[in-house]
């Protein structure tokens, strides 16, 4: 099984490396996460604190994320090479980890080149290193979750388009919508959605708190979007 998923994640990231769309996306996400930086971080007086950036870095993903895996199965609906897949000794389960193991390569690799910003940070500030490790370990947590709703809105139809307006839609509701509510609501039901308010769970993080119900909410959420994608493929197997 793991020579399978290994196969499936070279084969995703190098469909990855080689998509105009990928690096258009990466692109626009280290322009607006440079501007945040100079603007919000960077400043005479200001908080040295990575906190700020890595807050609005968690909205840019809400848009970014689904462009990214928007073809990853609906180009293999469109293309008819999921035929291949579906005939191939390899499960439904393994396709599903593999593509999610090759976009999240990717994902880690983009987010990796704002350590720069850290770096620089660490030179002209007093950024506290366990904050930041915290900070960039909430990253990775809430790009998983982002990743598995992208690709299992990218299981959803064969048009690539429709998948990343669906991607944005769910990831919207997590946090757009659920934010909205918590603000509005009071009580018991203000304490109910701020448990399912993704932006929530992530603010623990980069404030450098570690928190269990946090990478529990964030780790349920990925294996449930994972599992919604991979019941989505059994059932086209019998259509």
């Amino acid at each position: 099984m793991v020579a399978r998923v290994v196969a499936l994640t070279q084969r995703e990231l190098a469909a990855n490396f080689l998509s105009p769309v990928a690096y258009v996306v990466a692109a626009l996400f280290l322009i607006a996460a440079g501007h945040l930086f100079m603007s919000n971080t960077l400043i005479e007086g200001g908080e040295a604190s990575m906190r700020f950036m890595l807050d609005s870095m968690a909205w840019l993903l809400v848009f970014a994320v689904p462009l990214l895996t928007m073809r990853v199965l609906a180009d293999e609906y469109a293309t008819g090479t999921i035929e291949t897949l579906m005939t191939a000794p390899i499960s439904d389960v393994e396709v599903i980890l593999g593509k999610f193991i090759g976009v999240m390569v990717f994902y880690v690799a983009l987010l990796a080149t704002t350590v720069a910003h850290v770096i620089l940070l660490f030179n002209y500030g007093a950024e506290d290193f366990g904050v930041v490790t915290y900070g960039y370990l909430g990253m990775v947590l809430l790009g998983g979750m982002y990743v598995a709703v992208g690709l299992f809105a990218s299981s959803l139809t064969r048009y690539q388009l429709v998948a990343a307006l669906i991607g944005m839609a769910l990831l919207a509701v997590f946090t757009v919508l659920v934010d909205a509510l918590a603000s509005w609501q009071g009580g018991q039901w203000r304490v109910v959605l701020s448990y399912v308010n993704v932006l929530h769970h992530f603010k623990d993080f980069s404030r450098g708190i570690f928190d269990t119900k946090s990478v529990v909410f964030f780790l349920s959420n990925t294996v449930f979007f994972l599992f919604l994608a991979v019941k989505v493929m059994e059932s086209r197997r019998w259509r």
